[in-house]
């Protein structure tokens, strides 16, 4: 894959839904034997609010028991591009094949220039988002 560079090591996430609504999303995450706990707000224009949280690996490890759907397997790519840190996610498990790149803006007309490796515009379509990946997996479309 072309935005792929080999001295880039990717960090192994794993995060699974606790809540999982229009409203708000918990999610738990582990990550580089770290555990995480996140809580998002609703979206609006692309944008939400959001908490995150270290927490214990052992209990992040036992709290995927009580998820919601599938868990999440990924792994993520940092690269810099032009200023802004681009989150390359390469998904396995139940989503295997699926690859999907982000960067967080400060607002949603912020410019940026895109990655010549950037595919097409995904940030409105529901379907891309972790919280739906677990019950409508990307095998499955």
């Amino acid at each position: 894959m072309p935005w792929q560079v080999h001295d880039i090591v990717p960090l192994m996430l794993c995060q699974g839904y606790l809540k999982n609504s229009k409203n708000a999303t918990v999610r738990v995450r582990t990550s580089d034997q770290k555990g995480f706990i996140t809580i998002k707000g609703p979206t609006k224009n692309a944008t939400r609010k959001e908490f995150e949280y270290e927490i214990p690996l052992a209990e992040a490890l036992e709290m995927f028991n009580l998820c919601q759907g599938t868990l999440i397997e990924k792994k993520r790519y940092c690269m810099d591009y032009k200023g802004f840190t681009w989150e390359i996610d390469k998904f396995s498990g139940e989503n295997q094949g699926l690859v999907v790149a982000e960067i967080e803006l400060n607002s949603p007309d912020e410019y940026f220039d895109k990655p010549p490796w950037l595919g097409r515009e995904v940030t409105a379509d529901f379907r891309y988002g972790n919280a739906c990946l677990v019950s409508h997996p990307f095998h499955k479309w």
